[in-house]
């Protein structure tokens, strides 16, 4: 154990290597530490020297995906002692990676190997060999196989397991970063770094040809300059002048050394011609060093499973619009949710077709319409946020579909595309003051995904052919979808929008997942800011929480939270609404039949309408009048929902006079007919009382479509005078139908010329 773990220093030390020196270390099993000390750190014997020396000679020093590791030889026929000793020396001497020792003993062969990376794991290897071991220390004892035989199988191993090395390329933030002139003010910087939140900025100077890189100016010597009142004074005389600058290819080695050479916490990432392509800073290299970060699926894993999602056409688009964002030397990603699903799906999500955002590094617009150019359709461009929807299937502007099908290199019919798709710019945004829509300019992926609500839809797929599937992962993502955890990126999150409390409700419900501490915390913090939200946003958010499977659960779920309350005092949520959700769910799902279920028309009447609709009458059935009337309007339920909601409250006000007993047929009407079906089916529902529910069902089953036999032309054909006593005799003789006091056309004409006589007498006949 020692050994395996340098006295249980080594970073692939783990909690159970320590009970396991602490069980031996226990009087009752007799550890003599002076033996193990005899074998820790002694000094090598003349023979372990003469080993140590054939070793070093036959080491052979290999460049594996961006790693350094040695395979030394050696024969000693004769060696009896422990050979993992010369591993740990060997691997200190030379300082690499990794190490694998191969020593003939002459009956067999020796392997051993030490690692000091989680991307080169010697265990497997050692399996593979027929040995055995943990990703840091493993042997492997080979009989009947020369040491060249080894040496070549351990390289076809290497090459076959292990990850390729990170580079700058892989945690820096691409394209153009925000720059300072030198003439610029440190008041002038001072304000952008409170705009943008950057810890510094590069200093850029144009020239005749192109920008050469002057320093960089950081917040703690922008504070300094404004705290002496010097802020009208250059950004040249405050800044760090120098040229530092990394490759996207240079080793986080080389980068961690240049930081601490340096000091600079923010250093401009530079192509083969010096020309700034991205920045990389130390907060970037400490996420790097995260143990709790978990490896990223690799791009042939991302690629199995986009094929596995998407049909050969959906497929072959997004590979098609890859290759010409290629040409146009941008770079372009799939973000976001679309990502997110990806990665859950077999748990029960499903990832819906292309459905998804597309981010382009560069001009959306551009693309959009270079797009339409060789290939047809409509563009819809949105100047002010820099988008652009690709519209694949108008009448007025069709796809040139032979030139598609041969970019595609498949035959197609219209109906396997999708009806669009969505081109954004990555940008960045900042907001001027809480819960107002944001400010947004043009920015890197990794500044756009920072815009984001939760870490887990800041996930990004690359869809450049030498990038393809490639998964950026900047802000801990990864880990929050697999430990279930909804987190927000920043502190001011919930202040900047405060919609995304109900987001983060929704995602936990969906998911089953939990919302972080610290996150809950800030949305606690946040919750006055609530009634800042505007009536539209509310709605909307609202309305994508009401399309959930269980929306009634994240609705409980807010109520706890205090974020309903926020809402609207009055606004509450409680098992009630719940079972009621519930049951409406189950209408929807199967067909009426049995004692407890609805009669048919209730069912047929609810159906009818979209549930979503259904669920805000739920939700507003049990307010008083005056509070049903500012929920609607701070909730900002218009059209058909508003109809419902107004509907079902004048339903709820009658409910007393509907339930008392011995009411006629047409008495009940009176109280219904002005309250539309839908509302009626949803009230059967509500009302917990077996008599109103006969009476409604009652209604929508036989009351509602009764009719007089005779119409307007009968009663003047009868020499009743046209006027508004029409309208009375009809409402008088549909009444006397549904009591059952008429039942025959000649009734209901003796009827007519009663009421006709007694309302004014002859003067109403002719």
């Amino acid at each position: 154990i020692h050994e395996d773990t340098g006295s249980l220093t080594y970073a692939g030390t783990t909690a159970r290597d320590a009970r396991c020196l602490a069980w031996l270390l226990e009087p009752k099993h007799g550890v003599n530490l002076s033996v193990v000390s005899h074998f820790l750190n002694h000094p090598l014997t003349d023979t372990q020297r003469a080993i140590f020396d054939q070793l070093v000679d036959q080491s052979e020093f290999l460049a594996i995906n961006g790693h350094t590791v040695v395979i030394a030889q050696a024969a000693a026929p004769d060696f009896q002692d422990e050979v993992s000793a010369l591993a740990s020396r060997l691997r200190n001497f030379h300082e690499t990676d990794a190490i694998f020792l191969v020593i003939d003993l002459g009956d067999m062969v020796q392997m051993v190997a030490r690692s000091t990376i989680d991307e080169i794991d010697v265990g497997v290897i050692a399996r593979a060999l027929g040995g055995g071991g943990h990703n840091r220390a493993a042997a492997a004892p080979i009989h009947g196989k020369t040491t060249q035989a080894i040496h070549d199988r351990i390289v076809v191993l290497l090459n076959q397991n292990v990850r390729s090395a990170v580079t700058v390329h892989d945690i820096m933030s691409t394209g153009r970063p925000q720059t300072l002139r030198p003439d610029l003010t440190i008041d002038e910087a001072y304000a952008r770094m409170q705009r943008w939140g950057h810890e510094g900025f590069p200093v850029v100077e144009a020239g005749d040809d192109g920008e050469t890189l002057l320093g960089v100016l950081t917040r703690r010597e922008a504070d300094r300059a404004v705290n002496h009142g010097l802020g009208s004074a250059p950004v040249r005389r405050f800044m760090r002048a120098g040229t530092v600058m990394v490759h996207p290819d240079d080793s986080i080695a080389l980068l961690r050394k240049t930081m601490i050479e340096t000091s600079w916490g923010q250093i401009p990432v530079v192509d083969e011609n010096d020309r700034i392509i991205g920045i990389v800073t130390r907060t970037d290299l400490i996420k790097l060093w995260d143990d709790i970060s978990l490896p990223k699926p690799t791009a042939t894993h991302v690629a199995a499973k986009l094929l596995q999602t998407l049909t050969p056409s959906q497929y072959a688009l997004l590979e098609l619009v890859g290759r010409q964002v290629d040409r146009m030397h941008y770079t372009v990603y799939i973000v976001g949710g679309f990502v997110r699903d990806l990665l859950m799906d077999g748990e029960g999500v499903r990832v819906p077709g292309l459905d998804m955002d597309i981010v382009i590094e560069g001009d959306a617009i551009e693309l959009a319409h270079t797009m339409q150019s060789l290939y047809g359709g409509r563009v819809v461009p949105h100047k002010r946020f820099r988008t652009a929807k690709w519209l694949l299937h108008d009448d007025e502007k069709p796809l040139a579909l032979d030139a598609l099908q041969a970019d595609l290199k498949l035959e197609l019919a219209p109906s396997d595309l999708p009806s669009h798709l969505d081109f954004v710019t990555a940008r960045t945004e900042f907001y001027t003051a809480p819960t107002v829509l944001p400010t947004v300019e043009r920015g890197s992926i990794k500044l756009d995904l920072h815009r984001r609500d939760f870490t887990i839809n800041t996930l990004a797929l690359c869809l450049n052919p030498g990038r393809w599937a490639e998964l950026l992962d900047f802000y801990g993502g990864l880990n929050d979808l697999a430990q279930g955890t909804i987190r927000v990126l920043h502190s001011l999150s919930f202040v900047d929008d405060s919609t995304r409390m109900l987001r983060a409700v929704r995602y936990e419900q969906r998911f089953g997942f939990h919302i972080a501490p610290r996150t809950l915390e800030l949305l606690h913090d946040a919750l006055d800011l609530v009634d800042r939200i505007s009536p539209a946003r509310v709605r909307h958010e609202f309305e994508r929480i009401l399309q959930e499977a269980q929306p009634e659960q994240a609705i409980l779920r807010l109520d706890e939270l205090g974020v309903l309350a926020q809402i609207h005092p009055a606004f509450v949520a409680d098992g009630w609404i719940a079972a009621k959700f519930a049951q409406l769910r189950a209408i929807y799902a199967s067909s009426p039949g049995g004692d407890a279920a609805p009669p048919s028309v209730i069912v047929d009447a609810l159906r009818r309408e979209p549930i979503e609709r259904l669920y805000w009458g739920i939700l507003s059935y049990r307010q008083p009048a005056a509070v049903d009337a500012q929920l609607v309007e701070r909730l900002g339920l218009r059209g058909e929902t508003q109809r419902l909601v107004d509907a079902l409250e004048r339903l709820r006000m009658r409910l007393p006079q509907l339930a008392t007993p011995d009411l006629r047929p047409s008495q009940i009407v009176a109280h219904l007919d002005d309250v539309a079906p839908a509302a009626l089916a949803l009230g059967y529902l509500l009302c917990d009382d077996s008599v109103i529910e006969k009476r409604l069902a009652a209604y929508l089953s036989q009351w509602q479509g009764v009719k007089p036999l005779v119409n307007g032309k009968d009663l003047a054909a009868l020499g009743i005078v046209r006027g508004p006593i029409y309208s009375r005799i009809l409402g008088a003789i549909r009444a006397a139908r549904l009591d059952g006091d008429v039942t025959s056309r000649v009734q209901e004409e003796a009827l007519a010329l009663q009421i006709a006589a007694q309302s004014s007498g002859a003067d109403e006949i002719t």
